[in-house]
């Protein structure tokens, strides 16, 4: 009888032990599927006119549950998109012809349900800016979509390009921490799940526009 208890008890110990090692998988495999992908930019794109130099470009990227969560309770999240127009030059840096930046607010709003985005005013890099554009959505992958397309968005004027001369474009979009409260940027200081960046310096031939 002492010998089958004994057994019985190892049984549950090990019956146990497996059951944990069950879980714990099941946990790992689930953190692994909520895992964001990182963002990428699929077109980028430069056409030139009279009227100056216009960029188009899709960012494709997605908000992890943390980053959702905080905006659904309450805390707007800022993106940034900023734009160079360099000319090469061989003997030092490439020279820089013209910057500009554009900023996007996303917020949620309870009383109605839905996504805003209010767009800025376009400014030099650096500057202020104010509401330019607001836009509600019924979704968030809407307001995503939205706000993640810029559609010959201009970064210079004609004079801004020098003849004979090769040009490039320093092109970012990202999340900016530096714009929510101070302690919560205390609070997600090196957690990956806030991290949404992504940059591309591409020599682009710039194309008459159609």
């Amino acid at each position: 009888m002492d010998s089958f208890t004994a057994y019985w008890k190892s049984l549950q110990r090990s019956l146990a032990l497996l059951l944990a090692g069950v879980c714990l998988l099941l946990l790992q495999a689930g953190a692994a599927q909520a895992q964001v992908l990182p963002a990428e930019i699929s077109q980028l794109r430069l056409e030139r006119s009279d009227d100056g130099v216009f960029l188009t470009a899709l960012v494709q990227f997605e908000l992890s549950v943390a980053v959702e969560d905080a905006v659904f309770k309450g805390i707007p999240v800022y993106f940034v998109a900023e734009a160079q127009l360099l000319r090469d030059r061989w003997y030092w840096y490439d020279k820089k012809l013209a910057s500009k930046t554009r900023r996007w607010r996303l917020s949620y709003h309870p009383l109605t349900r839905r996504w805003r985005v209010s767009v800025m005013q376009d400014a030099s890099v650096g500057g202020s800016s104010g509401v330019a554009l607001t836009q509600n959505f019924e979704a968030l992958r809407e307001a995503i979509a939205f706000l993640s397309r810029l559609s010959r968005w201009k970064i210079a004027d004609a004079s801004d390009v020098e003849t004979d001369a090769r040009h490039n474009v320093d092109f970012s979009f990202r999340l900016d921490l530096s714009e929510l409260p101070r302690p919560f940027q205390i609070g997600i200081l090196g957690q990956n799940e806030w991290t949404v960046a992504v940059a591309k310096n591409q020599r682009l031939t710039i194309e008459a526009a159609k």
